[in-house]
Parts: C-alpha cells; sequence; structure tokens
C-alpha cells in the first residue's frame, strides 16, 4: 500500500462510512486522507476479495497484516489512466463528447494502454467512487451529534473559596433529540472520549455514526476539505464499532441540531442552576442529570410527545449494542528494546521484558491504562499488564536468554530467605541494605555478592564479617568484601572498655584534685 502507512483505525473509519453508504468525498474529508487514499483502500479490499466485517473484527495488529505485506509494482498503464479521468469527468459534460472519443484520445496519448471495455469499466469505477452527495435527513438511530457550550459552569473549592470554570458537554441524537449534558474538567481528549462514552451508556446503546465538531479532542486538525482524525477518538469509535464524520469547519449547517440544543440548555440547565454553589463536578453533575430529565420529559413545541417518549418508542430499539467492555484510550510509542532485553514506557519509568531475540531492535508500543502490548513489523511479541510503579521491571522469564533467568527471580523476599538460611545476623543486614535503596533493585546485585561469600568461604566467616560490619553501622557488599579479603573476621573485636585504658602514674601527670 503507500509508503506512509495510514494508521489501521482510519482504515477501519474508512470501511464504517463506506458501509453507511457514505460519498468518497466526504469519507476522505472525515478520515483526513484524501480521495485516492480512500478509494485505494476500498479498491483493494475489493480486489483482494476481502470481508469488511471480517476486518472490523480483527485486531488492528492482524489486520495490518492484510494491507501493508510487501506490495507490487502497480500497472503503469493504469496510472496513466487514472491521471486522465479528471479530464474525461470534464469533457463528457460537453455536446457530442462520447466515451469512443475519449478512449480515442487516450489511445493516441498511450498506444499500449486498455481495449474499450476496460476503458469503459476503470472509468465507470472511479465515477461511481468520485459521487458526492450531502444528506441532512436524520434517520432513527443514524447520528450523535457533539459540542461543547461556549459557556462554562462553575464549581467552588470548599475550603479556599477559589471558583473553576469547567466545561459543559452536550451531545443529541438526531432523530428523537434526546439529550445528554455532563460538565467536565477540559476539553482535553481524555475527558472528552469520557463524556462520549457516558452518553452512549446513557442511551443504552451506540448510533451509527459520530458527528462531533472539529474539537482538538476528536479532529487533530481542522479543514474545510479533509480533517484529520485524532487516533485515539478513531480508536474509540472502532471499540463502539461506528463511525465518526467531524462537521466541516466554516459550516454551521453541519451542527445546526447541537448548537441549537446548546441554547436551549442555557435556558434549561444554566439559568435554573445561575445562584447555586456547587462544590464539586459531582454535584454539579447530579444537578444537570435531574435538569436534563425534565428537558428531554418536557413535549416538542409543535408535537405532542417529548424526546424520551420519541427516544423510546422509535430510536432507542435502532441503536446498536454496547460494547461489553469499557474502551480505554491507547497511547503509541517506540522504543529500541536494551540489551537487558525490555523496553521503557517513559511516562511510567517502568521496564518491561521483550524476548531476547529482538535486542537492539524498534518496537512499538500500544499501552492504555491495563496493558502494554510490543510489536514487532505488525505482530505482538509481549503483552503485560501495565504497572505504575517508577523504576521497577516487570519480567517474563522467557524472554530472557537461559542465563539470565535467574535474574528475572531476584526480589527483596527471596534474598532475606537466602539470608534466613545462613543465619538471622545475616538476614538483618541484608534487610538493612535492601531499606537503605530508595528502590530495592539497586541492592539486589549486593546482595548477591555478599551472600555468595558463603559458598566461596564458610557460613561462619560471613556471619562474622556482618557482625563486625554491623558493629561499625557499615552496610555494604565492599565493606565485607573488603574484612574477608583482609581476613578481619577472624579477629576479636574489642571490648569498649578496653579503648578506654587508664594511663600509667606518673611525676608530670596531674590528678583530678589540681582542676577543681
Amino acid at each position: 500500500m503507500a509508503a506512509k502507512p495510514t494508521s489501521m483505525s482510519i482504515i477501519k473509519q474508512i470501511i464504517r462510512l463506506k458501509e453507511q453508504d457514505e460519498p468518497i468525498l466526504k469519507i476522505a474529508r472525515s478520515t483526513g486522507t484524501s480521495k485516492n487514499t480512500v478509494k485505494k483502500y476500498l479498491r483493494f479490499i475489493r480486489d483482494n476479495k476481502l470481508i469488511s466485517e471480517d476486518i472490523l473484527q480483527m485486531p488492528d495488529y492482524e489486520a495490518e497484516k492484510l494491507f501493508y505485506q510487501p506490495k507490487e509494482k502497480r500497472l503503469a498503464r493504469y496510472d496513466d489512466l487514472e491521471k486522465m479521468f479528471p479530464y474525461f469527468q470534464k469533457e463528457l459534460k460537453r455536446t457530442g463528447v462520447t466515451r469512443v472519443l475519449l478512449w480515442g484520445e487516450y489511445l493516441q496519448k498511450h498506444p499500449n494502454g486498455y481495449g474499450y471495455s476496460q476503458f469503459c469499466e476503470h472509468l465507470y469505477r472511479w465515477q461511481k467512487t468520485s459521487k458526492a452527495v450531502m444528506h441532512f435527513e436524520h434517520e432513527p438511530g443514524d447520528k450523535l451529534f457533539i459540542d461543547y457550550a461556549g459557556k462554562k459552569l462553575y464549581v467552588t473549592d470548599r475550603k479556599t473559596g477559589e471558583i473553576r470554570p469547567v466545561e459543559v458537554y452536550v451531545s443529541v441524537l438526531g432523530y428523537s433529540q434526546m439529550t445528554y449534558v455532563e460538565a467536565a474538567e477540559s476539553q482535553k481528549k481524555e475527558d472528552f472520549i469520557a463524556s462520549t462514552q457516558n452518553a452512549l451508556h446513557f442511551f443504552g446503546g451506540v448510533p451509527k455514526v459520530l458527528i462531533p465538531d472539529n474539537l482538538k479532542s476528536a479532529v487533530t486538525k481542522a479543514n474545510k476539505y479533509e480533517a484529520d482524525l485524532n487516533q485515539s477518538f478513531a480508536d474509540f469509535a472502532n471499540h463502539y464499532n461506528t463511525a465518526v464524520l467531524p462537521t466541516r469547519s466554516l459550516k454551521p449547517r453541519d451542527k445546526a441540531l447541537v448548537e441549537k440544543h446548546v441554547s436551549i440548555i442555557y435556558n434549561r440547565i444554566y439559568a435554573p442552576l445561575r445562584n447555586e454553589i456547587f462544590f464539586s463536578l459531582e454535584e454539579l453533575n447530579e444537578a444537570i442529570a435531574k435538569l436534563s430529565d425534565k428537558h428531554n420529559n418536557m413535549h416538542f413545541q409543535q408535537e405532542k410527545i417529548s424526546r424520551k417518549e420519541k427516544f423510546e418508542q422509535t430510536e432507542k430499539s435502532k441503536l446498536q449494542p454496547l460494547s461489553s467492555e469499557r474502551f480505554e484510550i491507547k497511547y503509541y510509542k517506540y522504543a529500541t528494546v536494551m540489551k537487558n532485553c525490555h523496553i521503557q514506557v517513559r511516562e511510567d519509568k517502568h521496564y518491561y521484558s521483550v524476548p531476547h531475540r529482538y535486542i537492539g531492535k524498534k518496537v512499538k508500543l500500544m499501552y492504555s491504562a491495563s496493558n502494554v502490548s510490543v510489536f514487532y513489523k505488525h505482530e505482538r511479541i509481549a503483552l503485560h499488564r501495565r504497572n505504575l510503579r517508577n523504576f521497577a521491571y516487570s519480567t517474563i522469564k522467557e524472554h530472557l536468554p537461559s542465563s539470565h533467568q535467574f535474574v528475572a527471580d531476584w526480589n527483596p523476599a527471596k534474598f532475606t530467605a537466602w539470608a534466613a538460611n545462613i543465619s538471622p545476623k545475616v538476614e538483618a543486614y541484608i534487610k538493612k541494605i535492601i531499606e537503605s535503596k530508595v528502590y530495592p533493585e539497586q541492592a539486589y546485585r549486593s546482595c548477591v555478592g555478599i551472600l555468595s561469600f558463603a559458598r566461596k568461604t564458610s557460613n561462619e566467616r560471613l556471619i562474622k564479617a556482618v557482625e563486625r560490619a554491623s558493629h561499625y553501622g557499615v552496610y555494604n557488599y565492599k565493606t565485607i568484601k573488603n574484612i574477608i579479603e583482609g581476613k578481619l573476621d577472624t579477629l576479636t573485636e574489642p571490648e569498649e572498655s578496653d579503648s578506654q585504658q587508664k594511663l600509667p602514674p606518673h611525676d608530670n601527670v596531674r590528678g583530678a584534685e589540681n582542676y577543681k
């Protein structure tokens, strides 16, 4: 496929939008890709007889294998033909211009080009995928419009009295106009995705398409023609088997429904809360939920039915089922496998093991709040539970060379148990060494070095060396090494009284009576 691969999240969005019968131009704008890129992936699926539903159900790393196999060179004559399609499209609108005439012009430029039947087939396919038709009808279970209110609500710190502004998230189902409102700390993608997820669970189902405004949380780069879809939000949409169609920049009609509801929310939620004081986001959202329920139960001005009744009667059953698990944001990084068979998630300063044969290789990390996955050339080579402990190691023994697997078992309990088998005094000494370090891992090599003296010399000599070092309050490997190598453990420890021997009598030595 392309030299710079499109992420699998975006490819899945292209497939979902095509299944919604969205035109190529709209798919390209919504996913931040070009029309040719959209057509290329759809053509690839068709030509290779791939099943869209199967691709959507695959994990991203499995689906990538289908699209990013080593590519064959494309036929040069098709490239030549494709470049002329816009010209053919324009010329066919002119009086008297036919496909036969255009085919003749094409052969004059490219004598070895396609025959007439193939020429017509390729042109037909290109025309079919290039049509763009905009429509704004709202079918049950079809669209969810998403935006933030322009004005903020406030939370007060109970201790300091500081007033903190918070964002107000609003989402509206297109058909029933059932509305979900929630206060959130910010418009950052973590809060935006959490609010959208709460909205889907509030509705009890998933619409076919999510239509956010050009928020940075959903769209990395807004553009009148092509929006660059945020990968995390694309992952979220794929998790819930829905598609994303960001509104076009500077096109107010695309988001008229939700903007209308924001103005209604000002009247039905903001106004009643204007004199209230809330000391937490939870308190504020409880009040918002009560007023939102009242809003959803009000009858439309020109219909004897409420939003909730219309939703329950017609739209709820049209929504797709929720995913069995809630979505977790995924983060993507690249790292090089270190010589100790580990990579680091820098955000946590935590290390995770990778099979030793990948030492020195550049790998892709994908991690969420619960898991860390490591990939090499689209193959997952390691999976760990995420651990937030700084400077610690998550190690799978099988990832290490056989000579290193002993190291994988290092932990405080192992060393204290080893020392206890020699003597309680050695155990106490080892515990002191481990406790003296900010991170226990820093003490492990010292512990191995000290305890190995029991094998190199004897338990008795190690015990005496530990007693001597403890007497002077020194706890490290180097001290024990010096004591044993200098045979200081064989010396009798001087008693406290011997260090203060009395001087012998002498005429020049004054007694205590001289200082009275």
